[in-house]
């Protein structure tokens, strides 16, 4: 493929896009473990849709970024970091593969439908079993905390790309011309 400056529009978009939805997952799903009001359902209403809606963007995302060119690190990134940010974007993409897929197993595992409105039930991927729950509870709990703690991280190394070393990494994302 050849060298590009940005990345491909649409994958710009999902990036985005995908940022405010997962940050307001990760946001939603700690409101909906901490609350018993009746503001419950209404969580777990939006969790549901908007985690299906993660899983299908990043597949749609990941089918983009196999087959577009992106562009390239800056030949001043030293190795070690080359490393660390190809890693990190593999795991942000496991964790956005695996998390819905988790929390839809979990669910399944508990007996709970998946209803996307109206009555559009997904199929359960797992029977019913008190003991799958037990460990996909916890697990979907684990997985969002360190979801959490990688896009902090990629958040950080964004914000140090833009504001401190300006070497246009933060720009072929954004889509703004490097200064």
């Amino acid at each position: 493929m050849k060298q590009v400056a940005y990345f491909h529009p649409a994958l710009r978009l999902l990036h985005w896009v995908m940022a405010a939805a997962i940050l307001a997952m990760l946001f939603i799903g700690v409101a909906m473990v901490a609350t018993v009001s009746s503001l419950h359902s209404l969580l777990v209403a939006i969790h549901k849709p908007l985690g299906l809606m993660i899983l299908v963007l990043v597949v749609v995302r990941l089918v983009l970024r196999f087959s577009t060119a992106t562009p390239p690190l800056p030949d001043s990134l030293p190795g070690w970091q080359r490393v660390a940010a190809h890693a990190s974007h593999w795991a942000l993409y496991a964790m956005m593969l695996a998390q819905p897929l988790i929390g839809w197993a979990m669910l399944s595992a508990a007996g709970y439908p998946i209803t996307l409105g109206g009555h559009f039930v997904l199929p359960p991927i797992l029977p019913v079993s008190n003991d799958s729950y037990a460990i996909l509870r916890p697990l979907h709990s684990l997985v969002a905390l360190v979801l959490f703690a990688t896009v902090m991280l990629h958040l950080a190394a964004a914000l140090r790309h833009a504001l401190i070393l300006r070497d246009g990494v933060f720009q072929s994302m954004a889509g703004t011309r490097k200064r």
